[in-house]
C-alpha cells in the first residue's frame, strides 16, 4: 500500500489541509491520520462550488465522501471544539463526519481546565509572551508528562468516576499554582464527555494497522517543522512532534514501515503566526491572508520572503522528503524574492541535539539578529525552489481549491505509484 506523509517544513499555516484535499479528491483515501497536535490546527479548505471549512481535529479529507479520520494517540483530543466542528461540517453538507471518526483510547484530553491555565500562563508573559493558540493543547501535553498515571484520556470518558476523579485532581493542581480558572464545575463537564463516548467510536491501537492494509492513508500533520517541540527555535514552539516522527512510529508499529512518502509543503512566501524569528519579514510585502487573521492570542500573521536557509533546516530535521508541495504561486510576482543566505553568509542552520532547548534558544536568539541576503524573484518559482533545496517540487498550488493543483508527478501521487 502506498501511504503518504504530509508535513509542513515551515512555521506553519503553509497549506496542508489543501494539499491533502487534494490528494484525497484524486485518489482513494481509506483514512486520513492525524498524528500530531490538536484543536489548534487550522487546515483551510475550500471547495469548487465555494463550501470552506477550516479542518481542526477532523481530517482535511472530510468533504470527499466515504474518507475516515482516525485521531491517533498523539493527538490532543478535545471533544468540546469537535463537537463544534462537526456542527460546521454538518452545516456545510458533510453531515456524517462523527460516523467515519475514530479516536485512540489512548489519546490526552484537552479540557477547560487546560485551556484557562493555558491563558493565564500567557497572559502572565505579558509583552514576551510566545504566541500561543490559547485552546489548552500544550497545557495538557505539559500536565501529561508530568501526571502520566492521572492525565484525563479518552478512555476515561467511558468511565465517568474514573474522569470525574481525574478532572478534580487537574483542576485543584492547577488552581493551586495559578489561582481561579475561568473554567465551568466538574460536574458540568461530565455529560458532554460521556455524549462524546456515547457517539465516537473509541479504538484501541490495532484499529490503524487494519485501516493501513484496508486502503491508502494519507498522515495529515499539523503546525510545522519550524515549530518542532525540539527542533524548533525555543521558546516560540510548539508542545508537539510536527516532523515525521510520530507517523513512522504508527506505521513501524503496524508492521508497515517504510510504505509511505514523504511529502513536504512549503508555500513560496515565508510566514508565521505570531511571535518569534522569521528573518526575511517585510511589511512592504502587499499580501493579507483572509485565513489567518490577527487573533488575540497569537496577534498578527507576519509575510516574508521565500526563506531558504530556515527551510533547508526543516528538511534536515525531518529527515528530507520525497518531494515538496509548492503552494501560493499565485502569490509570486516581482516583490517576492528569494533569501538563499543571510547577512553574515550564513547558509545553513546545523541541527542540535533533540531536547537541547538552551542551544535552541541560543539559534533563535542569532536568528532574531540575522537579516536576510535577497535575490531576485525567480522566473519559475518551481525550478528555483527544486535547485536551491535540492529536492522535486511535486504539486503546485495557485488556488485555494484541489482543482488549482497542477504538477509533473501529481497523477503518479494520486493513482499509487511512487514517482521516483
Amino acid at each position: 500500500m502506498n501511504h503518504v506523509m504530509v508535513v509542513d517544513l515551515g512555521y506553519g499555516d503553509a497549506g496542508k489541509g489543501t494539499v491533502v484535499d487534494a490528494l484525497c479528491a484524486t485518489r482513494p483515501v481509506h483514512t486520513v491520520v492525524r498524528f500530531n497536535g490538536g484543536a489548534q490546527a487550522a487546515h483551510n479548505v475550500v471547495l469548487r462550488d465555494g463550501r470552506q471549512h477550516t479542518f481542526a481535529q477532523f481530517g482535511a479529507g472530510t468533504f470527499r465522501p466515504g474518507v475516515r479520520t482516525h485521531l491517533a494517540r498523539h493527538v490532543v483530543v478535545d471533544p468540546l471544539a469537535l463537537a463544534a466542528e462537526a456542527d460546521h461540517l454538518a452545516a456545510v453538507g458533510v453531515p456524517d463526519a462523527l460516523d467515519r471518526l475514530t479516536v485512540d483510547s489512548e489519546a490526552l484530553l484537552a479540557t477547560p481546565y487546560h485551556r484557562a491555565a493555558n491563558r493565564a500562563r500567557e497572559i502572565a508573559r505579558g509583552a514576551d509572551r510566545h504566541g500561543s493558540c490559547g485552546l489548552g493543547v500544550g497545557e495538557a501535553v505539559a500536565y501529561g508528562l508530568t501526571h502520566p498515571d492521572a492525565a484525563p484520556r479518552v478512555a476515561d470518558c467511558r468511565r465517568p468516576s474514573v474522569l470525574r476523579r481525574r478532572l478534580a485532581a487537574l483542576r485543584d493542581r492547577l488552581t493551586a499554582e495559578l489561582g481561579p480558572l475561568d473554567a465551568p464545575p466538574v460536574d458540568d463537564c461530565l455529560p458532554v464527555y460521556a455524549a462524546f463516548a456515547d457517539r465516537v467510536a473509541i479504538v484501541d491501537r490495532s484499529w490503524l494497522a487494519g485501516a493501513l492494509r484496508a486502503g491508502t492513508c494519507v498522515f495529515e500533520g499539523a503546525q510545522g517543522v519550524l515549530l518542532d517541540e525540539w527542533h524548533g527555535f525555543h521558546p516560540y514552539t510548539t508542545w508537539s512532534t510536527t516532523t515525521f516522527a510520530n507517523a513512522e512510529t504508527l506505521l513501524a508499529e503496524a508492521g508497515m514501515a517504510g510504505t509511505a512518502q514523504r511529502l513536504g509543503v512549503l508555500r513560496v512566501t515565508t510566514t508565521r503566526h505570531g511571535p518569534g524569528p522569521l528573518v526575511t519579514e517585510d511589511p512592504a510585502l502587499p499580501f493579507t491572508d483572509p485565513h489567518n487573521p490577527t487573533n488575540e492570542w497569537q496577534g498578527r500573521f507576519r509575510f516574508g520572503h521565500f526563506d531558504a536557509v530556515a527551510h533547508r533546516y526543516a528538511l534536515e530535521v525531518a529527515g528530507g522528503v520525497d518531494g515538496l508541495a509548492l503552494t501560493h504561486l499565485d502569490l509570486a510576482g516581482p516583490r517576492l524574492r528569494m533569501c538563499r543566505r543571510y547577512a553574515d553568509g550564513l547558509d545553513r542552520l546545523e541541527p542540535g541535539r533533540p531536547g537541547d532547548l538552551a542551544r535552541q534558544a541560543a539559534l533563535t536568539g542569532r536568528l532574531m539578529r540575522a537579516r536576510p541576503v535577497l535575490d531576485e524573484a525567480p522566473a519559475d518559482w518551481a525550478t528555483a525552489v527544486e535547485e536551491v533545496l535540492r529536492t522535486p517540487v511535486l504539486l503546485t498550488s495557485r488556488g485555494a481549491t484541489a482543482e488549482e493543483k497542477e504538477g509533473p508527478h501529481i497523477n503518479a501521487f494520486c493513482i499509487g505509484r511512487a514517482p521516483f
